[in-house]
């Protein structure tokens, strides 16, 4: 530009020349050019090229690493330095990690798919001053992202069983289809799902789908709503106790997190909720969660489940015996034989006796057979050595004499 500017000056080209520094034959070049042309740096070779084609597939099937690639290459006839190769296989693992990281994002139909997941969210101390482990079960409808979130204590199967039975009460209703993550509450492994929750799944009629191993962005939308719980309702607050989390958990959830305007759909889930064709939670009778294990029955005539004792008719005592808990229920079987059936216990560390088993015990308890005596003989059977009389009498005229 400032060549031309100078020739339409009336600079002649030898000024030109020597005004810029450039030769003559430059100046005439660019002033016959009508515009610039941009520059373009020169293709450099590398003696790494003719082997990229192979490296790239190479660590595309295998992963290997630099020093196994260069150890492969050089056999092929490679000459470059390791360098060279290193800075290469930085470009392939940074394009692996880009790929490993592309999601693409989908929307599903009204009741089509939920997603579900757990979260840990720290130990504290309960009234007895003992540590408790907090765990947030959190479910999503994909379509209207309306929420429900329930907190336990534990994380077993029951206990997510039951979570979904009160999220398909809040929902009043459930989708076709729930996404989990491998978690083995779900999933004993690549080909099994846990036998009772495909028992649950059949029971409502819906199915069960798991992300691939590693890739928790299949359910991206519940795992930002993990986050979301964290933050927006479980950061900052104090809670009495389990029930006063859950009840604040409750309220948060009508007046906050199912009534915000939704980043992604634009719409509050609450409005969008009346658009979702669940299947209804009348159409079916509830599942019935039970949680069995067996125990050995104590002498006393109970059985300890859950940090409380349970009754059971006496003649059982000492056995192996099943219980089965439920909800509000505990069955206790030998065998295929309910002997025993109470309400659960409210609190820990509870005796939950029925009046029969109590006297039952008692009668049989002063029934007891009085201990047998001792029976055992001492037979003298072998004869004393008796010693004559003169035989004293011969001993003591031998000690006078002497």
């Amino acid at each position: 530009m400032n060549i031309k500017h100078l020739h339409k000056e009336g600079q002649s080209i030898k000024a030109i020349t020597r005004l810029t520094g450039h030769s003559r034959n430059t100046v005439r070049r660019l002033l016959r050019q009508s515009q610039p042309v941009p520059f373009q740096k020169p293709a450099r070779t590398s003696r790494l090229d003719e082997f990229k084609p192979y490296l790239e597939q190479r660590y595309q099937e295998c992963a290997l690493s630099s020093v196994r690639l260069l150890q492969e290459i050089r056999s092929m006839g490679y000459t470059g330095s390791p360098a060279t190769l290193y800075r290469f296989t930085q470009t392939l693992r940074a394009q692996q990690r880009a790929r490993s990281k592309l999601t693409v994002r989908y929307e599903t139909p009204p009741g089509e798919q939920g997603q579900a997941d757990w979260t840990y969210c720290g130990r504290f101390r309960d009234q007895l001053d003992n540590l408790v482990s907090v765990y947030a079960f959190v479910i999503v409808l994909s379509f209207s992202r309306l929420l429900y979130v329930e907190f336990t204590r534990s994380m077993k199967l029951p206990t997510l069983l039951q979570c979904h039975k009160n999220a398909f009460a809040f929902f009043n209703g459930w989708p076709r289809t729930l996404l989990y993550d491998n978690m083995k509450q779900v999933r004993l492994s690549a080909q099994q799902l846990h036998p009772q929750f495909l028992d649950f799944a059949n029971h409502y009629g819906f199915t069960v789908k798991t992300h691939q191993p590693y890739r928790p962005r299949t359910k991206g939308k519940v795992e930002r709503v993990v986050d979301y719980v964290k933050d927006n309702f479980l950061n900052g607050r104090c809670f009495a106790d389990f029930a006063d989390l859950n009840a604040q958990a409750l309220h948060w959830l009508n007046h906050t997190a199912n009534v915000r305007l939704h980043a992604t759909t634009k719409a509050r889930p609450v409005d969008l909720f009346a658009k979702e064709e669940l299947t209804s939670v009348s159409s079916i009778a509830p599942y019935l969660v039970a949680q069995q294990v067996q125990r050995q029955a104590g002498w006393d005539a109970t059985v300890r489940f859950d940090r409380s004792r349970y009754s059971i008719p006496p003649q059982h005592a000492g056995k192996a015996l099943f219980v089965e808990a439920f909800e509000q229920k505990i069955v206790i079987r030998s065998g295929d034989l309910i002997i025993a059936e109470h309400q659960r216990a409210t609190e820990p560390d509870s005796a939950i006796l029925q009046p029969e088993h109590v006297a039952a015990l008692w009668q049989l308890s002063l029934q007891k057979p009085a201990p047998a005596a001792p029976s055992w003989q001492l037979n003298f059977s072998d004869a004393v050595a008796v010693t004559p009389l003169a035989t004293y009498e011969q001993t003591a005229a031998v000690e006078v004499s002497q």
